[in-house]
């Protein structure tokens, strides 16, 4: 399991994977990525803290990634981020949090004391795709609701039942609003989702420009950050 990287080609920073508490909701149709969880805090803060020693401060950006929302690190992790904040002279920080914690991003920004973009899942702008079928307990309206209190939505395309005006839709309503935004194409896991071979291989001719877009990050796998397994 790799957990830290450099990105250096689009919004350069160094990204850390830690480890978490269970996701808050942890119900998404989509998502088996649950076996870095844990409830051992003791072993967790020890990982997190070795991770953490890599973090050079060389591009002045840190993200931090977890398998959940960063609400779900340890105490004694967020105080070890904070001290390599300090330490490596990082100016600005990338969190990620689930639409439930969305009141509560505040308390981050009080307590890091640097700008935060807060990134998070909206997986897709078309309401009964995410809700009904995703399952993924995100309620917001529209993009313009999203974007109240999120600055960068993930979101995934190339799945059975997604259809092109939907994936046109998604990326429309990424670059309006959003001055960044990941695209994940799916990948096949042990859920009942499934990767739509056709629908990526439309994706990715007709969207190729996005390669070339520097607010936008198209993920084809989900290791192309240079983190995870």
């Amino acid at each position: 399991m790799e957990r830290y990287s450099k990105i250096t080609n689009k919004n350069p920073r160094e990204i850390v994977l830690l480890k978490s508490r269970p996701c808050v909701w942890g119900k998404c149709r989509f998502c088996d990525y649950i076996s870095d969880n844990s409830q051992d805090i003791e072993g967790m803060v020890s990982l997190n803290r070795d991770v953490l020693s890599h973090v050079t401060g060389e591009l002045g950006v840190l993200e931090v990634i977890n398998s959940g929302s960063c609400f779900e690190l340890p105490q004694e992790t967020l105080e070890d981020i904070l001290s390599v904040i300090k330490k490596q002279g990082i100016g600005r920080l990338f969190l990620e949090a689930h639409w439930i914690y969305r009141s509560r991003l505040d308390e981050m920004r009080d307590f890091f004391g640097i700008p935060i973009t807060f990134k998070t899942g909206a997986e897709s702008f078309d309401y009964d795709f995410r809700e009904k079928y995703l399952n993924k307990h995100a309620d917001f309206k529209d993009a313009s609701h999203l974007r109240e209190y999120f600055d960068s939505p993930c979101i995934m395309v190339g799945i059975k039942g997604q259809t092109r005006e939907m994936i046109r839709h998604d990326i429309k309503c990424l670059k309006k609003y959003f001055e960044l935004g990941t695209v994940n194409v799916f990948t096949d896991n042990s859920t009942d989702v499934k990767r739509d071979e056709e629908l990526v291989s439309w994706f990715m001719k007709e969207f190729a420009y996005l390669q070339q877009d520097p607010s936008v990050e198209v993920l084809y796998e989900n290791t192309d950050f240079g983190v995870g397994d």
